[in-house]
């Protein structure tokens, strides 16, 4: 869990900073979307923009001139492990759902959480097409555009109400027929805030997560009475060395548990 401390940890001036910051990043965003943008590929198959880089900057310049403490971790920046001594951690994609972003659609945002410990205390998430912005501060519970959002509640599994690789989500059904699942959503924190506000009955990430991904979106869950862990039901720890996370599943309490006590019983292989 996060230090006793964490509500002293969290000041004024940090919630401040993050919704100004978070919704600027997102106006950059939104300026810059289904415009001629420069792409290219990192690693196997990321792709990334010169929007991804330009609201990276952004963020970066005002988050760490004001919080010069602060550590680090954000997908467009080479990291530094100076950030692993550090008791307060920002933790950001700039743009999550880059795919989305440069085929045009909606379902991209902006995600950035405040680490203490291995725990997000703080996190937005904006999509500013949509106009939806997420914010949650440890034990203050979760609003959507200022207004507070619950994950559903019970244990029925809906699968259309259900958001993840089709394989995974599978495992569930009680036969071998065909399942239908909530339309795809390219941005996975906006996948796991769905869950936030019951749009979603649970959502699912396959593996290869990594902690800027998830930290908002984690907070965000839990904090709307949801849980957020792996399919085992541990819980996800951020700013380690290795920021990979495997597969991970996100529900209201009750139904969070039925699905973690399902693959206990029957593990993937």
């Amino acid at each position: 869990m996060a230090d006793a401390d964490t509500a002293e940890k969290i000041s004024a001036r940090d919630v401040a900073l993050l919704t100004e910051t978070v919704r600027d990043a997102g106006a950059l965003a939104k300026a810059m979307f289904r415009t001629e943008l420069k792409n290219w590929t990192k690693g196997a198959s990321s792709p990334v923009s010169e929007a991804d880089i330009a609201v990276n900057d952004l963020v970066e310049q005002r988050l760490r001139a004001a919080t010069p403490d602060y550590g680090w971790l954000s997908e467009e920046s080479a990291d530094d492990d100076t950030r692993l001594g550090k008791p307060l951690v920002w933790i950001v994609d700039p743009i999550d759902g880059t795919r989305a972003y440069l085929a045009g659609r909606e379902d991209w945002c902006v995600s950035v959480a405040l680490v203490a410990g291995s725990k997000p205390v703080l996190a937005a998430v904006f999509a500013p097409v949509t106009d939806e912005f997420f914010f949650a501060v440890h034990g203050q519970g979760a609003t959507l555009n200022r207004r507070q959002v619950s994950a559903s509640t019970g244990t029925d599994l809906d699968f259309s109400r259900m958001a993840g690789p089709k394989p995974l989500v599978q495992r569930l059904s009680p036969s071998s027929e065909e399942i239908t699942l909530f339309p795809r959503i390219g941005s996975l924190a906006l996948r796991l805030c769905r869950v936030a506000d019951g749009s979603l009955d649970a959502a699912f990430a396959g593996g290869q997560s990594r902690d800027w991904d998830l930290a908002a979106a984690n907070l965000i869950v839990q904090e709307a009475n949801g849980r957020m862990t792996a399919l085992s039901g541990d819980a996800i720890e951020y700013n380690r060395r290795e920021v990979t996370h495997g597969v991970l599943v996100a529900a209201g309490r009750d139904r969070h548990a039925r699905i973690v006590e399902h693959f206990r019983n029957r593990p993937l292989p």
